[in-house]
């Protein structure tokens, strides 16, 4: 980078000279853009400087570049005066002395007038720094610096046309970022007008030619000139802090550009070092040796530059010059490429601030070629400025070269640079003297020492003999240079020496000096052992334990154990010194320092292995190469498997060899999985671990990568990575994440492509490719989060497909591992395609096909991006048309092949995701710009990065991410079902299931707060019913009456799915549910319609007696008047009264009902036995009522015993479809038996052991399956029966033996179908017994019924309940009360019943709504209640409940919910529930008394009679409570105050009896809650697992199109399976047993049983603590295979309850 000012007044005429001597000395001038070009030409200095033309190679790189704008001069300096001693001071900082103190080089003798004169420079410099931070928007950085932070974030798309001065800076940095070469040459855009127009200058005449000739320039145009390229590098390097300052070196680096070595501070003048930026750096080259009378040998080399002991070539010019040293500096290194920024570059300008005393440093890097300039790796420096006036810099330059190269204008006598020279010419170094104004070849003046012209000479011819040279001297004895050692120079601050840095390194000091002089392979075993074999031998027994096969219990407890020792093992070894040291300086030193830690321990851990690296990767280069030899060959000879087995051996040898950070932090995890899954620890460990997840979060969150799956093990530690995503959570709260994920084959530049894109850190040097998958977040900047719908996007990168490390079938299983969950991870996957060989294109395709076809299956949509890099000529429209055709045929071919591997259809691409070949495929140009290792990145690369990252970013827009919370379900999810072998078969969304858990509960709420209001709704009707005020119900009025509940609802709904935090996920459901609750509303309203027409229908039907009754009643109520009358004289005589009423009352009923039937008990005993009788079966009666089997037959479980085995069971295929025809079976009950033959062949695939699903079975014993089918025709006939019972009339008509006749009569037909259907014939038996059984469970509700019935309909029933009703009446009358008091009382004795009934209903709704919400059991979805009923059982120890549940799964459930109503009535909650009824108590009261009142007052002030107060009064109560009385006898009442008061005295009496009620009284009315829970908590599904019988707890009773599900299977031996031929129980679960079973259709096909590996302790507790009782049951034995492990012994009943909440 050089702007030399030429000398004097022959500057241009000098300059002429050269460049049409050498033309390619300088760069082409920049073609300006179209709106900037004129300005530039006018006002640029640099372009009226005359500038040739650009070289061919360098036209398409800079051509296309827009010119910068110009910015104002220094007003002292006109540009085209010749440069002054004093203008070049200006322009380059002073000198320092040895102690960096300030020091202007003039004559020795200083005066007062040169001091002022160079305070007064000095403080103009510092203004015009200031200016130029102040234009770049830079002036408040230079304290507070940018930080790598501020840039680690997703902002706008960076532009790629000319923009703001205040921008620039920021456009500067991120492109450098994308590796961006060009980012030095940004086009500026003009802010203001032109200038030149807006001051137009005196008109010219046409010829008037003086102006054409004039070199005046007017005074406001010399001010104006741009910001210069490399003010704005240095600028932004200047306002960096170290670790940005670190990337900005290393993007240098890769761009191929010279990197500051010594740089002045423009604000103090301290020279600084800056060594810490360099840290990162490595450089690899090859070097070519000659073996004598042999081929020659490639050797690599590959290290930290820091560190790497080079020569170094020195450049500085003394004085000033007509040519650029930088551009001659480039033509040694690479001449198509400006390494070293020179006068020639685009958008150079004369006006600088930040760059002259500046020492730069660039390595050439041979690569191992016969056309390598050099053959070892070389350092040039470039000392930049006029070496004469910066004295320091200019000694420690040529201290620390091996070669000086020093550039003067002439070599003379007595000059300015005499003296310089002469002392370097004394020096032992080489020197090489190049002479502007000398035309001579290169001459040796003594050895080590050249001097040569460069006048008329061309670039190239220069540039050949000054390599000659070099080469010469270096291949002699010469002194090296290492950039550490710029760290002991006196008189420079080097940043490494800072106070915070060196506490840093320090602390990495401590830690790593364990390692030095170790074997580097020997580290990890030694100071990382929980992430070696132990863990690799865990993983191993993890993945073994859940594709178990044989003895699976058995082996799966030996897994269990060995994993648990493994654990132990690790937690022992887990204290490791080099681990404690490091976790101790993690937890202790500050943000910036512990930063510093990280750094320096990587570039230590680094230093260690960096040869051990380079020797093990050359082996392996050159050992492959041999083994590609023969395998081109075919040889299968011993030599090619010896040959493969050392390339094993080498690549075992390089993973112990590569050591970094992440092999720590892979450690801290494995410690901390240790420790968590050994949940009682024996001894204190040195090292907290529990806070291990916390120190990894705050590292990934301030930019590190996160190991996601171990590569070495191949292996996801799930425990982990939770662990550390939950202190994520807690500390950024719960943020939404884009997760985008990488997939391509192995050195294909995903990495690269991804640093690029983002910024981001993952590894890519040599010998370091990624190894299983990273992930790291990057932000999304406040700029564009208004765009998107998260907050940050979490990059995944992945090790390569296709990795040589791994051969054939373990290639592909584990690419399709890796694809699998890499793709299942990300929102976005970029598909990385390399190249365009169509074999490799092939294979991957394959797999990343397929990995998407799984994701379909399981429900998962993610979107991809195919990135074609490497692609020739990547402009030509045609060829990528043809090319994304043929991706397009390619991908519908493999979509078909994955198709038929999966199991589903697909006839192309598009039908498994959706995608646009148009729209989806970007091509990628080459990274690099020709041949690495000195090849900058191709720019088309980053133009291709920057278009692709706003296509993602377009894309994501449409995409609301996901939480980071569900990121970590799917992590697990992905992998807990990638570890099983068929991964659609194990996928379980964890996520989905726990929301989907979450929905049914609040489908429990709003399910219920319709159900209680259509209670209320239908207890007031009912009550208007039976006062005769509603005759018939319509299904608006019920509508209506609902229609507030039902909106609040669908309110409800609406907010949850659109406002809930899981929207995203709720989504797929809303239709459904929303549906649901429509139907559930539905049935709700017509349920009650029914009800209430049945309770129209029997008050229809009783009308008559209705009538009668009341007609009998005012009888009888005359009767008592005139018996009362006769006998007032023996009013005192109570006894007497009683008797006399008693010997009257029962001639007047007999009198009243003389002519009407009384109502017959009935008599079920009798009437089932003759039904029997007449079927035939009297024989059998007896005996089974004798032996009571009936009783329990749906309980029996062998049922064997019913059967006949008369048919061979062996039935071949040909006469089973024969005895179907003859037994008329349909088509689809022989599809049953032929899915039964094939679940008995898949079964027979799983396991020789155990035996086939229909096979299990000994002599005269039925399989399994038969009996499950007996059983099932139990339950279905008893529910048929029962629904057929309870739909007949007996409430209103009474019962009749028809009823139970027909009942038996069906028992009878479905049983003969059954038969008709199997192959056995069941006896006699049975039928009597299931008729029997049938009838025993209808009796009691026939019973119950009928007794209602009889009591409203029987008026002789009726009548004697009245019997103390009217013998008080009499009484009162006896005692001559008045009317006003019988009637008093008499209202008071109807209301009391009603009264009752109102406060019983009423408190069932109350308890059921307080049970709703408080008991935990009831207040949650079907699988709550599931987790309530195991609980209850288990802590009551109750093995025939356990057997109730298992058999008949409602029963037990209705049983649970019964038994939790009477214990929170009657014990738990029974104040509470006095309370509620005396609440209830007191508002009926507060009715009837406000009602007596009402009415009272309204007559009063009315007007009216008894008749007016009677209809008044009712119609106050008619919404609550029913009454109806005749007020005919009561005519002569009109004192309504006293009725009013004898009302109220009766109520008192009343309110004291309901006060005193017992809790019992509730079970007498019609609303009971126990029936009410029932109704809604167990109308769900009850469909039951084929295998182990387990529920299936969706709260939905009809799901679909979900299938059914439970979320952990029971052992077989619960369902009876058992060993063949053997009396041997099976102990396997389900779901490890089978796999293929929905194949076999019908039932099964509608279960998902997902595989699981938790460990099922309940239902092993329950094996154990019930084994007698099991054994006993089943007349069987838990032996042989069927042996219960020793582990399962040991849990205990605690242990079990307390893992139903983790299974539920």
């Amino acid at each position: 980078m050089e702007e030399e000012e030429d000398h004097d007044n022959t500057r241009d005429a000098d300059k002429s000279k050269v460049m049409s001597a050498s033309p390619t000395l300088t760069n082409e001038k920049v073609n300006a853009s179209e709106e900037g070009s004129h300005e530039t030409k006018e006002r640029d200095p640099v372009n009226e400087r005359g500038e040739t033309e650009h070289s061919k190679e360098n036209d398409e790189s800079t051509s296309a570049q827009p010119s910068l704008t110009d910015i104002k001069e220094h007003p002292e300096q006109n540009e085209d005066s010749p440069p002054t001693r004093e203008s070049e001071m200006m322009s380059v900082p002073p000198a320092t002395n040895k102690k960096g103190a300030l020091h202007i080089d003039m004559s020795e003798n200083k005066d007062e007038e040169s001091m002022k004169m160079s305070a007064e420079i000095q403080q103009k410099k510092e203004k015009e720094t200031e200016t130029l931070f102040a234009r770049l928007h830079l002036q408040d950085k230079h304290r507070q610096k940018f930080s790598p932070e501020d840039f680690l974030k997703i902002g706008p798309t960076v532009k790629d046309h000319a923009t703001s001065e205040k921008d620039i800076a920021h456009t500067f940095l991120q492109r450098l970022m994308m590796l961006d070469y060009r980012a030095r040459y940004i086009p500026v855009r003009q802010v203001s007008s032109d200038v030149s127009q807006s001051n137009p200058g005196p008109e010219i005449e046409d010829n008037n030619f003086d102006a054409l000739y004039s070199s005046s320039v007017d005074s406001d145009q010399s001010k104006l000139t741009h910001v210069h390229p490399m003010d704005v590098q240095m600028a932004v390097f200047h306002c960096s802090d170290s670790f940005l300052k670190q990337n900005i070196m290393s993007k240098l680096s890769q761009c191929q550009y010279a990197l500051p070595l010594l740089v002045p501070d423009p604000f103090t003048q301290d020279i600084h070092c800056p060594l810490w930026a360099f840290r990162q750096i490595i450089k690899t080259w090859k070097t070519q040796t000659q073996i004598k009378d042999g081929p020659s040998s490639v050797t690599m080399k590959s290290m930290p530059i820091c560190t790497a002991e080079t020569p170094m070539v020195s450049f500085f010019r003394l004085g000033s010059l007509p040519l650029s040293k930088s551009q001659l500096i480039n033509t040694l290194i690479n001449d198509r490429h400006s390494t070293f920024f020179h006068r020639n570059c685009p958008g150079s300008t004369k006006s600088r601030h930040l760059i002259d005393g500046m020492a730069e440093i660039a390595w050439y890097c041979p690569s191992g070629k016969p056309n390598d300039a050099f053959t070892d790796c070389i350092a040039f420096g470039n000392l930049h400025g006029d070496a004469l006036l910066i004295e320091k810099q200019r000694e420690v330059m040529t201290e620390k070269s091996s070669i000086n190269v020093v550039l003067v204008p002439t070599l003379e006598k007595g000059g300015d640079s005499a003296t310089v020279i002469s002392a370097l010419f004394m020096s032992p170094k080489p020197l090489i003297i190049l002479i502007a104004d000398n035309d001579c070849g290169a001459d040796q003046m003594k050895e080590g020492k050249y001097k040569m012209g460069l006048k008329n000479r061309s670039q190239s011819e220069v540039s050949k003999e000054l390599k000659g040279i070099i080469g010469k001297l270096l291949s002699g004895p010469h002194t090296s240079f290492q950039l550490e050692t710029m760290a002991e120079v006196s008189g420079i601050r080097v940043d490494e020496n800072d106070a915070v840095c060196q506490k840093g390194k320090s602390a990495a000091m401590k830690t790593v000096d364990l390692l030095w002089g170790m074997d580097v392979s020997k580290i990890k075993d030694t100071f990382l052992p929980c992430q070696g074999q132990l863990w690799h031998d865990w993983c191993k027994i993890n993945k073994d334990l859940h594709r178990l096969k044989g003895d699976i219990e058995k082996m799966k407890c030996t897994n269990e154990k060995e994993q648990m020792e493994i654990r132990l093992k690790q937690r022992t070894a887990s204290c490791s010194k080099l681990i404690e040291l490091f976790i101790k300086s993690l937890s202790s030193l500050p943000s910036t320092e512990r930063e510093y830690f990280l750094k320096w321990t990587q570039i230590l851990i680094d230093a260690l292995s960096t040869d051990n690296l380079s020797s093990i990767l050359q082996s392996y280069d050159e050992k492959w190469s041999e083994v590609l030899v023969l395998k081109k060959k075919h040889d299968k000879s011993d030599e090619l498997k010896s040959k493969q087995t050392e390339l094993d051996q080498i690549s075992t040898k390089l993973q112990s060899a590569t050591i970094g950070l992440e092999h720590i932090f892979r450690e801290m995890g494995q410690i901390y999985e240790a420790h968590a899954s050994l949940q009682k620890p024996t001894k204190p460990v040195k090292t907290c671990w529990s806070k291990y997840p916390e120190m990894a979060a705050e590292l990934m969150i301030s930019g590190h990568p996160m190991e996601l799956m171990d590569g070495d093990a191949g292996h996801v530690p799930s425990t982990w990575i939770s662990g550390v995503l939950d202190e994520v959570i807690k500390k950024l709260g719960e943020v939404r994440v884009f997760v985008l994920s990488i997939l391509g084959v192995q050195s294909s530049g995903k990495s690269t492509m991804l640093n690029a894109m983002f910024g981001l850190k993952f590894a890519v040097s040599a010998g370091r490719c990624t190894k299983g998958a990273f992930m790291q977040l990057v932000k999304v900047s406040e700029e564009i989060r208004e765009d998107l719908k998260f907050d940050y996007i979490l990059v995944v990168d992945t090790e390569g497909l296709r990795a040589l490390e791994l051969e054939g079938n373990t290639t592909l299983h584990h690419d399709n591992e890796l694809a699998t969950f890499v793709v299942g991870l990300g929102n976005m996957t970029l598909i990385n395609i390399f190249g365009e060989n169509p074999a490799e294109m092939q294979d991957i395709l394959q797999i990343v096909v397929q990995a998407f076809m799984r994701m379909k299956k399981v429900k998962l949509s993610p979107s991809c991006l195919f990135v074609h890099q490497n692609v020739s000529d990547i402009a030509a429209a045609e060829k990528n048309m043809d090319g994304k055709r043929r991706l397009q045929e390619k991908l519908d071919q493999m979509a078909q092949l994955a198709a038929k591997e999966e199991g589903c259809d697909a006839e192309c691409f598009s039908d498994v995701i959706a995608f646009d070949v148009q729209k989806d495929v970007k091509y990628f140009a080459q990274l690099w710009e020709g041949s690495p290792p000195m090849a900058p990145p191709n720019p088309g690369y980053s133009e291709s990065i920057q278009e692709l990252k706003t296509i993602i970013l377009s894309k994501a827009q449409t995409s609301d991410g996901i939480k980071l919370s569900q990121f970590k379900s799917k992590v697990q999810d992905l992998w807990n079902a990638l570890i099983n072998e068929n991964f659609v078969f194990s996928f379980k969304n964890t996520l989905e299931i726990t929301v989907y858990r979450k929905l049914e509960v609040q489908y429990g709420n709003w399910t219920w707060a319709l159900r209680s209001t259509m209670l209320t709704i239908e207890n007031q009707l009912y009550t208007k019913i039976e006062n005769g005020e509603l005759d018939t119900v319509e299904l608006n009025l019920l509508h209506k009456e609902i229609s507030g509940t039902f909106g609040e609802i669908e309110k409800d709904m609406t907010t949850y799915f659109d406002d809930d935090r899981d929207k995203e996920i709720l989504v797929q459901w809303r239709g459904r549910f929303e549906s649901k609750i429509k139907d559930f509303h539905d049935e709700q309203v017509k349920g009650v319609k029914r009800k209430l027409d049945e309770v129209i229908q029997q008050k229809n039907a009783c009308k008559k007696i209705e009538d009668k009754m009341t007609e009998f009643e005012n009888k009888l109520l005359q009767k008592s008047k005139d018996l009362a009358h006769e006998l007032k004289d023996k009013a005192k005589d109570k006894e007497e009264l009683k008797k006399e009423f008693d010997s009257v009352w029962s001639r007047w009923v007999n009198e009243l009902t003389a002519d009407i039937d009384p109502i017959k008990d009935i008599n079920l005993e009798r009437d089932q036995t003759s039904i029997l009788h007449e079927l035939g079966f009297e024989s059998f009666i007896n005996e089974s009522k004798k032996r009571s089997t009936f009783m329990n037959i749906s309980k029996v479980g062998d049922y064997s015993t019913y059967v006949f085995f008369t048919k061979h069971r062996d039935v071949s295929k040909k006469d089973q479809h024969s005895q179907h025809k003859e037994k008329g079976l349909d088509t689809k009950s022989h599809e049953k038996n032929v899915i039964a033959r094939n679940l008995e062949k898949l079964s027979e695939k799983v396991s020789e052991g155990l035996s086939k699903v229909n096979t299990f079975v000994f002599v005269n014993r039925l399989k399994k399956e038969e009996q499950e089918q007996i059983e099932s025709l139990i339950g279905d006939v008893e529910k048929q029966s029962l629904d057929a019972i309870k739909s007949k009339p007996v409430a209103t008509r009474g019962y009749r033996p028809t009823y139970l006749q027909e009942v038996a009569k069906h028992v009878q037909t479905r049983v003969t179908d059954f038969e008709s259907q199997w192959k056995y014939t069941l006896k006699k038996e049975f039928t009597v017994d299931l008729i029997l059984y049938v009838f025993g469970r209808a009796g009691s509700w026939l019973l119950q019924t009928h007794k209602k019935f009889k009591m409203n309909n029987d008026t002789l029933t009726q009548l004697d309940s009245k019997k103390n009703q009217y013998y008080n009446i009499f009484r009162s009358f006896c005692k001559g009360s008045s009317s006003a008091v019988v009637l008093g009382e008499l209202i008071s004795d109807k209301l009391k019943s009603s009264a009752v009934e109102a406060v019983c209903n009423r408190t069932a709704i109350d308890i059921t709504g307080q049970m709703r919400c408080n008991v935990p059991a009831f207040n949650g979805n079907r699988l709550n209640l599931e987790k309530h009923v195991l609980k209850s059982l288990a802590e009551k120890e109750d093995f025939d409940g356990f057997i109730t549940y298992i058999q008949q799964p409602r029963n037990q459930a209705e049983s649970f919910i019964k038994e939790e109503v009477e214990k929170y009535i009657f014990t738990e909650q029974r104040d509470e529930v006095q309370n509620m009824l005396k609440r209830n108590v007191e508002d009926i009261n507060k009715l009837m008394r406000q009602a007596s009142f009402t009415a009272s007052e309204k007559v009063k002030t009315q007007g009216g009679d008894i008749d007016t107060w009677v209809k008044e009064f009712s119609s106050l109560l008619k919404d609550e409570l029913s009454f109806t009385i005749c007020c005919q006898y009561f005519s002569c009442i009109n004192d309504f105050d006293f009725l009013k008061e004898e009302i109220e005295k009766g109520l008192k009496f009343i309110l004291q009896e309901m006060n005193s009620m017992p809790l019992d009284k509730i079970k007498e009315f019609r609303l009971q809650p126990d029936q009410i829970l029932i109704d809604q908590l167990c109308n769900c599904c009850w469909e039951t697992c084929p295998f182990c019988a387990a529920v299936c707890t969706n709260t939905l009773k009809d799901h679909s199109p979900d299938k059914h599900k439970v979320p952990f299977h029971r052992p077989f031996e619960i369902q009876e399976w058992h060993t063949k031929g053997k009396v041997d129980l099976a102990i396997d679960f389900c779901t490890i047993r089978f796999k293929q079973y929905q194949n076999a259709g019908g039932n099964y096909a509608t279960w998902d049983i997902t595989p699981d590996a938790s460990k099922m302790i309940y239902w092993k507790w329950f094996v154990c603590r019930f084994q007698d009782e099991l054994e006993d049951h089943y007349k069987l034995k838990f032996q042989g295979r069927g042996e219960i492990p020793s582990e399962w012994r040991e849990y205990t009943k605690q242990e079990a309850i307390d893992s139903l909440y983790e299974m539920f």
